[in-house]
């Protein structure tokens, strides 16, 4: 068969259909998961409107606990972004040809995720609205930010991260919504005109574009170590025991990447499922995903015991408390589960079965997400529950409050995704075209 790919299953003629297809009407039960979805999402302002209203102390901040699950949800979102830029940039670069089905949905996974990190630290700050106290611009008051301050290493780590993630995403998207273009009428031909920014295809274009991909490309693969570095750096630069660790940045960004992939695989699981493009993102395609995956709960499984080794071998008593802490103490039962979670669960991955299986790549990918987040739990609140001073250890757990607005933030998360989903190409046309091998003896169709 001509042009075929034996990892996608489908000829260079069928792909604009075959994806396109995606932006057909969907079925009733779309429009049912969207409406539960913006009703979770009023979870997020209404809650958020209370706390300005009745002041921080709603939220649970209190001695000696002053970063709450506001600032777990941050690290939280901000590492599942990164998985998004592994698959797009780093694998780009390496020439990973399994990539190119997914790339377009894990791009709009960074996008949105680290929209929503962002939110968190105004929800953080309390009074939002002198946010741009933290800018450093010149001001009558001559009041200046801190740049020690974790405030501004995330403001700068973000914003320049979202800024490069967007032009990545958009600039791979511009071929795929000028086919859009040329298949509506109407006024969606001239929305969709409107952003296809007058492409039209010609050997110029697209030499450009291949050129500004590679370059966001290589631009973007730093951001990945550099960004999530930036973040574990707000805990590893305090003296607080469980957070003055040189090997955070390295287990930031390996627990990102783990995360992240386990976020891809319960987006993508369900999304071929829906559209019906398991001859695009194919069992082969999920295979390889779940083997990054091990490989990564492999690595995180080395961090978390040369953590406990470094403890015992520094001789320092606080640290060692601090990790016997976590083991028996107030937040024991999340750590146990969360070790479970991350580094013994995905190991089922070693079976080759279970790879192919939906069923295994759900249940092992919605288990790290949930093993992710005890894991922030337990470094950021475990940490700062018992410090140097016993007069000073506090119990904290997440009230409604908090609850609700972490609950929001998932579903604008998945709102968004659907949403994309549905009004632009979930998968990249001109990659996948662009991966596919011409077949000897058969003549290959042109563009």
């Amino acid at each position: 068969m001509a042009g075929v790919d034996p990892d996608t299953n489908v000829r260079f003629d069928q792909v604009n259909d075959e994806i396109l297809r995606t932006l057909g009407p969907p079925p009733r039960s779309f429009w049912v998961i969207i409406g539960f979805l913006l009703i979770g999402v009023m979870l997020w302002p209404i809650p958020w409107g209370y706390q300005i209203a009745t002041g921080m102390g709603s939220a649970g901040y209190r001695p000696s606990v002053m970063w709450i699950l506001y600032i777990v949800n941050f690290v939280y979102w901000i590492a599942i972004g990164h998985s998004g830029t592994f698959i797009s940039a780093i694998l780009y670069l390496f020439r990973a040809r399994f990539r190119t089905p997914i790339s377009r949905a894990t791009e709009a996974m960074t996008i949105f995720s680290v929209f929503i990190a962002a939110m968190f630290p105004f929800v953080h700050l309390g009074r939002v609205w002198i946010f741009y106290w933290i800018l450093p611009y010149p001001n009558h008051r001559t009041i200046w930010p801190d740049f020690q301050s974790p405030l501004i290493f995330d403001l700068l780590a973000v914003s320049t991260y979202f800024t490069v993630s967007l032009v990545f995403w958009y600039s791979g998207l511009v071929p795929d919504i000028a086919a859009i273009r040329d298949r509506v009428r109407g006024l969606k031909r001239k929305i969709y005109g409107y952003f296809s920014l007058g492409w039209s295809g010609t050997d110029r274009q697209w030499h450009h574009y291949s050129m500004s991909i590679l370059l966001m490309a290589g631009l973007a693969t730093p951001l990945v170590i550099s960004v999530h570095s930036v973040v574990s750096w707000d805990f590893a630069l305090a003296i607080i025991p469980g957070y003055h660790s040189t090997i955070f940045p390295p287990y930031f960004v390996a627990g990102a990447i783990h995360q992240g992939i386990a976020m891809v695989l319960v987006l993508l699981v369900p999304l071929r499922k829906i559209f019906r493009v398991k001859n695009i993102i194919t069992d082969r395609t999920l295979d390889l995903l779940a083997q990054t995956d091990l490989l990564f709960a492999l690595v995180i499984s080395y961090t978390y015991l040369t953590e406990h080794f470094m403890a015992e071998y520094s001789g320092n008593i606080f640290e060692r408390q601090q990790f016997m802490f976590r083991m028996v103490g107030w937040y024991s039962p999340e750590y146990w589960i969360m070790t479970i979670l991350n580094a013994i669960v995905p190991l089922v991955f070693f079976i080759r079965r279970c790879r192919y299986s939906p069923f295994w790549l759900m249940t092992v990918g919605v288990a790290v997400l949930i093993g992710m987040y005890l894991e922030r739990f337990i470094i950021i609140i475990g940490s700062m529950s018992q410090d140097f001073l016993p007069y000073q250890w506090g119990f904290y757990w997440p009230g409604w409050l908090e609850s609700c607005i972490t609950f929001g933030s998932f579903c604008l998360f998945f709102l968004l995704f659907a949403l994309f989903a549905k009004f632009l190409p979930s998968i990249s046309i001109a990659e996948v075209k662009e991966a596919l091998k011409p077949m000897r003896g058969k003549k290959e169709p042109t563009l």
